[in-house]
C-alpha cells in the first residue's frame, strides 16, 4: 500500500473528518515533495524543521496553517509510519496571537438576520440561538432535536464529545415547517430507490437500516445527490457551509456593518450575551463545549467597557 493510502487508512480508522483527512494528506504530500520525494522514514527533525521555517518565511502562512502542518507530520510519524517522536516532539510550535472574538450587539444581530431568508437565515438563528459552531449546525441530524424538552444535542463536537443546549422557543414553528419539506424529499428519495445518508463509525454496518431513517436524516439536507469521497457511494449529504458563510457576509455588507462577521461570530455574541444577562460562566461553559473555563473567559474581557472597565479621565472633565 502507498505511505499516502496508510494516511488515509489509519486516519478513517481514527474516525477523523473528510477534511482533517484532506488536509493531512496534502501537508504530508508537500512535506515528501519539498524533500524531493525522499520518504519520510529516512528523514527526522532537521527536516521537519526545514520545511516548517519554509512555510513561515517563504509562504509567509498563518500560525494556524502552520501548526496544522505540523499536526499532519506528527501524525504521519507517530501513527502510520511508528516512529518514535524523542528526536523531534519537543519542537516549539507557532503560538497563536491573543485575539479578542468580534462580538456583535444584539442590535446589530437583529439587523443582520432581518437582512437573512431561507434556510440560511433559519441556521444563522439556530447558530445565535444554541451558540452552535458552523459545522456542528450542518451536521445536525432530525433526531437529535427534542421539540417537547426545548434541546438540541450536539453529537461528536470538537474533541469528539457530546454536549445538550437549549433549543429557542421562537424557532421551534420555522423548525418544524422546514423540517416538513425535509421529510417529503426524504419521501421522494425513498421511492427512487434512495434515501440513504452517511453514517458515523461502524453505526452502518451495525444498524443496518438505519441510514434510510427519518431520524437520522440531516436536518439541512443538500438539494442535489452526491458521491461520497470516501465509501463511493451516492446519496444525499448535508448542506455545503459555504453557502451560508456566504449568506451571512452578504448580509453584513447590506446592513453597512463594518465589523468582520462571520457564522462563528454569532457564537461569539450568543456566549457574550448569556454572561452580560448574568449567567454562570460555567453553565455558558457547557452550552458551548468548551473543555476548559479559561476558553470561556475570553467573553469576559469582551464585555468590560473601554480599557478593562477603567473610566478615561477625559469623561470626567
Amino acid at each position: 500500500m502507498k505511505l499516502l493510502d496508510q494516511v488515509r487508512d489509519v486516519i478513517r480508522k481514527k474516525h477523523y473528518s473528510i477534511r482533517t483527512e484532506q488536509a493531512y494528506v496534502n501537508w504530508i504530500r508537500q512535506y515528501i515533495l519539498f524533500h524531493k520525494k525522499c520518504h519520510p522514514k529516512d528523514m527526522g527533525e532537521k527536516e521537519i524543521s526545514q520545511y516548517i521555517s519554509h512555510l513561515a518565511t517563504d509562504r509567509n502562512v498563518a500560525l494556524s496553517t502552520q501548526n496544522q502542518a505540523l499536526n499532519a507530520i506528527v501524525f504521519l510519524y507517530k501513527h502510520v509510519l511508528k516512529i518514535d517522536l524523542g528526536d523531534f516532539g519537543h519542537m516549539e510550535r507557532a503560538k497563536r496571537p491573543e485575539r479578542l472574538p468580534t462580538v456583535m450587539t444584539k442590535t446589530e444581530v437583529g439587523h443582520i438576520l432581518a437582512a437573512m431568508s431561507g434556510i440560511y437565515a433559519l441556521m444563522a438563528k439556530l447558530i445565535y440561538g444554541c451558540g452552535l459552531r458552523l459545522m456542528e449546525c450542518v451536521r445536525l441530524r432530525v433526531k437529535d432535536i427534542d421539540f417537547e424538552r426545548n434541546q438540541v444535542i450536539v453529537r461528536y463536537g470538537k474533541g469528539m464529545k457530546d454536549r445538550m443546549t437549549m433549543l429557542p422557543e421562537q424557532l421551534k414553528p420555522f423548525l418544524l415547517e422546514h423540517l416538513g419539506r425535509v421529510r417529503t424529499m426524504h419521501e421522494q428519495d425513498l421511492q427512487k430507490g434512495m434515501g440513504e445518508v452517511y453514517l458515523p463509525f461502524a453505526l452502518e454496518r451495525k444498524y443496518p437500516k438505519a441510514r434510510r431513517e427519518w431520524g437520522w436524516q440531516y436536518v439541512f439536507p443538500s438539494e442535489r445527490i452526491s458521491e461520497d469521497p470516501r465509501s463511493g457511494k451516492v446519496r444525499r449529504h448535508h448542506i455545503n457551509e459555504s453557502g451560508l458563510q456566504r449568506a451571512v457576509q452578504k448580509a453584513a455588507r447590506s446592513v453597512e456593518l463594518t465589523k468582520p462577521i462571520s457564522p462563528h461570530t454569532f457564537r461569539h455574541s450568543f456566549a457574550t450575551h448569556l454572561l452580560e444577562a448574568g449567567y454562570d460562566i460555567r453553565m455558558v461553559q457547557e452550552l458551548l463545549g468548551h473543555k476548559d473555563v479559561s476558553t470561556t473567559m475570553i467573553y469576559t474581557h469582551v464585555i468590560k467597557k473601554g480599557g478593562m472597565g477603567v473610566q478615561s479621565p477625559l469623561d470626567s472633565i
